[in-house]
């Protein structure tokens, strides 16, 4: 089973090993994070627009 780490940028979960986030392009990630979502249509969800979620795909809900 792979880890999922967050991007520290956008919160993204990608797996352990990433070098780049797909959401942002970012490379910085932590495994300390808490909760997730999946946001399937980020135009048509109200959390996903609280969250600032732009693309589909699994989020973190707080990340340290």
């Amino acid at each position: 089973m792979t880890k999922s780490l967050a991007c520290r940028n956008c919160s993204a979960l990608v797996d352990e090993g990433a070098r780049r986030c797909p959401v942002c392009n970012g490379a910085r990630f932590t495994d300390d994070w808490a909760g997730y979502v999946r946001i399937a249509h980020p135009n048509r969800s109200e959390l996903g627009r609280r969250l600032g979620v732009t693309e589909p795909g699994a989020y973190a809900l707080r990340v340290r």
